[in-house]
């Protein structure tokens, strides 16, 4: 079962008192970035500063402006860090957490595997996973960080194994990525009225809603509410992949049969 419980809170390493005089030569991009996502992962996106981020590392917001020069830069760097975590995580070659995966061709298991560890690290970074749409819908593909490319060339490169034509590695990557981002918009989204409120119906304010123009939702929010998990996750994907390699399988037919007499 994947845990939805807040990360504990690392104490960022300022260094010896020392260190801490030199300011700026203890300091890294990498232990900024770091400050940043424990500053979000406890405080909301809406606690994120420049100057609170200094004042997590105990240093003057001027010395961070070498290593992100705006805010943008810091929020660029909270999706890099998502995806550096990705990479570390598929690194250590660890199973899909669903047993089908192992009977699976090794570039679709891989697909799947992939998909899960993006959930589990979204899951554990819950207030940086909205950047995973507004930041790549506003920095142009060439920008963003090695990190981010990687994913999107491991996606690919996966996808040119399946024995896809063009059209349909195209159609697979943008269909496997907005699945799993999908996914975890939906599993992730806010739910809860009143955390504090023990009856189902009044925590997520229910009665808030107009039944008569609202039944079904009304009905079905209480599943909505829970987490999908990884099998909802994986049943979408290979739907998806199903269809979309029965589709370009029927391209390379029409494309191959003899022209009729």
């Amino acid at each position: 079962m994947v845990s939805s419980t807040q990360p504990e809170r690392r104490k960022v390493d300022i260094g010896h008192p020392t260190e801490r005089r030199r300011g700026r030569r203890r300091l890294s991009r990498e232990r900024v970035l770091a400050a940043a996502l424990d500053v979000v992962d406890h405080e909301g996106l809406s606690a994120l500063s420049m100057r609170r981020v200094a004042a997590e590392l105990d240093v003057e917001a001027m010395a961070l402006y070498r290593y992100a020069p705006s805010k943008d830069a810091l929020l660029d760097g909270l999706v890099e860090q998502l995806y550096t975590e990705l990479a570390e995580d598929l690194a250590r070659e660890e199973p899909a957490p669903l047993g089908q995966a192992a009977d699976l061709p090794e570039w679709r298991a891989e697909l799947l595997r992939g998909a899960c560890a993006l959930y589990r690290i979204s899951l554990a970074h819950p207030h940086v996973v909205p950047l995973l749409a507004t930041r790549l819908l506003a920095v142009p593909l060439a920008r963003r960080s090695l990190a981010v490319l990687q994913a999107h060339e491991r996606v690919l490169a996966l996808l040119d194994r399946a024995g896809l034509d063009e059209h349909g590695v195209v159609t697979a990557y943008r269909a496997v990525t907005g699945w799993v981002l999908g996914y975890i918009f939906s599993d992730l989204r806010a739910m809860v009225e009143n955390p504090d409120e023990p009856d189902p119906a009044f925590r997520l304010g229910l009665h808030l809603m107009p039944a008569r123009e609202l039944p079904r939702l009304r009905e079905t929010a209480p599943s909505l509410a829970e987490k999908g998990g990884y099998q909802e996750l994986t049943d979408g994907l290979d739907a998806l992949l199903d269809g979309i390699l029965a589709a370009s399988a029927a391209r390379t037919a029409q494309t191959t049969e003899p022209d009729a007499v």
